[in-house]
């Protein structure tokens, strides 16, 4: 259609962007909530404040700005063709990890009350709205592209409360049954975010013609994507052995005798009333 509403489809390819979505959140949230619970367990605040940093890659990067990337290679303009800036496509990654990161450090650091969750909480939560419609701003086609205002407050709604939950998942869970059990919920917040502030687009098409857009293309995008996702998770595993190789290792030893794992029983030789050993 040209010089109209245009028609949008959020699942061109059918299943497979939501599914792949929903699981790329759910890795996401089950890495960070295991990050978090080792930070929680660390009393070091150096050795804290790096599993917060991995958490946060692990929330924000993969939890939060892969899964809206591939949900967004759903997306599609049957009308136009569909660019992205890849600049501002890069901003939004930044905005994700340091806006979760952010939330983190709110409620990683001193006591875990109820207000110091929410504050970190709607900062996240704003954060992922940002990252999403940089993310969005990001997207050309050959109109203007344009948001019901009804359901992006939805989204900004969603948005806060989906990470309020998730911090609070992360201050709340101790063993790996809530932690799965956590990351599903996340992983589900996290989509239903995403697709209601997605439900918002109108696109209306220019009415002078379909002409070029400038950007990269959604598979050009995929490359690049797929690439950093795969550093990334291996930076994260290195980085998380190094960790917990440093806190093994770093340790302060047991006192003797202290029955500890690597506790070593004294050895001693008993002797006879006349001076010889048994």
């Amino acid at each position: 259609m040209i010089g109209g509403v245009a028609d949008v489809h959020h699942f061109a390819h059918g299943a497979f962007n939501p599914v792949a979505a929903y699981l790329l959140a759910f890795v996401g949230s089950l890495l960070g909530l295991v990050c978090t619970a080792r930070a929680r367990a660390t009393p070091e605040r150096g050795r804290r404040s790096r599993w917060l940093v991995l958490a946060a890659v692990a929330i924000g990067g993969a939890g939060i700005w892969l899964m809206h990337f591939m949900a967004m290679l759903g997306f599609d303009v049957p009308a136009s063709p569909l660019r992205y800036d890849p600049y501002l496509t890069m901003a939004s990654l930044v905005i994700a990890v340091v806006t979760v990161g952010c939330g983190l450090f709110v409620v990683g650091f001193g006591e875990r009350l109820p207000l110091r969750v929410l504050g970190g909480g709607v900062i996240t939560g704003l954060g992922v709205v940002a990252m999403h419609y940089t993310g969005m701003l990001a997207m050309r086609v050959y109109g203007r592209i344009s948001y019901e205002p009804g359901l992006v407050g939805a989204s900004v709604l969603v948005a806060i409360i989906a990470a309020t939950a998730a911090l609070w998942f992360t201050v709340r869970v101790r063993n790996l049954r809530h932690t799965l059990a956590a990351a599903l919920v996340m992983a589900v917040a996290v989509c239903g975010m995403h697709y209601t502030g997605m439900a918002a687009t109108r696109v209306r098409l220019h009415e002078s013609g379909l002409h070029h857009v400038q950007g990269v293309t959604p598979m050009q995008l995929l490359v690049p994507i797929v690439l950093l996702a795969s550093a990334s998770l291996v930076v994260m595993a290195f980085s998380g052995l190094k960790a917990m190789t440093e806190e093994e290792f770093g340790a302060p030893p047991e006192p003797p005798g202290g029955g500890g794992r690597h506790a070593e029983t004294p050895f001693t030789v008993a002797l006879r009333p006349n001076g010889d050993a048994f």
